[in-house]
């Protein structure tokens, strides 16, 4: 919940104007609710640049007065959908089984979910960190099937690295991303090799090109540093130099 129209705008010329030196890694961008038409207009033309939301409602459509649909993301070009984040889940307590309809609306109306999963410090330190991803991931699964990974995004967010400016040391990220990648192929292998798992816990320039050298880490899930378009440009070629995987 960060931003303005006068904000947005040069932010977006900024990303826009560079991003083509990046062309080998896939970009969103994911404004708050009310901004998307202005940058749905704003990227018409630049189609180095995805569109994506930060949320959508449980429901297809009714009385549900406050939330957006997945129609409604589709009607102005959304391409992605966060589902599930730390945000969502720890301050409005958002279930594993409600995020499964999200993820579930998302795909029915082609929109890519960006499913996000990760523990809290006080999990960590209880070695729960494989039990509470393999719980958050199930959900899914078990709503959908094994195969519905094969066309979707993961985000691991380790809660307690999220704008503390702790960051998962490389290692420890790739042992989470290699886990949750192991999970998905226990119950479709095609979904485990297609599947884009990425990290968001506090990534910035300094610390990316580490992150993204990592064998199971195919990108970055970026919060604050995101609203400068330098530090997320910087990001973004720290992806493209990383053994030019697809982002």
């Amino acid at each position: 919940m960060n931003g303005s129209l006068a904000s947005i705008k040069p932010l977006l010329q900024g990303i826009t104007q560079s991003i083509p030196a990046v062309e080998s890694v896939e970009v969103a961008v994911c404004p708050p609710f009310v901004y998307l038409p202005f940058v749905s207009d704003y990227l018409t033309g630049h189609t180095a640049l995805r569109l994506g939301a930060q949320n959508l409602c449980h429901e297809a459509q009714g009385a549900f007065t406050g939330e957006v649909s997945a129609a409604m993301l589709a009607d102005y070009g959304c391409r992605y959908v966060i589902i599930g984040h730390s945000e969502r889940r720890h301050i409005f307590h958002e279930s594993d089984e409600l995020i499964a309809l999200k993820f579930g609306l998302a795909v029915k109306e082609g929109i890519t979910p960006i499913l996000c999963v990760g523990e809290t410090l006080q999990q960590r330190e209880a070695s729960e960190t494989e039990e509470i991803i393999r719980k958050q991931l199930l959900a899914v699964v078990s709503h959908m099937g094994g195969t519905v990974f094969q066309n979707a995004v993961i985000a691991y967010e380790p809660v307690w690295a999220i704008g503390t400016g702790k960051t998962a040391t490389p290692s420890q990220a790739q042992a989470v991303h290699a886990f949750i990648r192991e999970l998905l192929a226990e119950h479709d292998e095609a979904s485990a090799n297609r599947a884009r798992i990425l990290y968001g816990g506090s990534v910035k320039a300094s610390n990316a090109v580490d992150l993204f050298r990592m064998l199971d880490i195919d990108g970055g899930l970026i919060g604050g540093a995101s609203l400068q378009g330098n530090e997320f440009l910087a990001i973004c070629r720290a992806a493209a130099s990383s053994e030019e995987k697809c982002y």
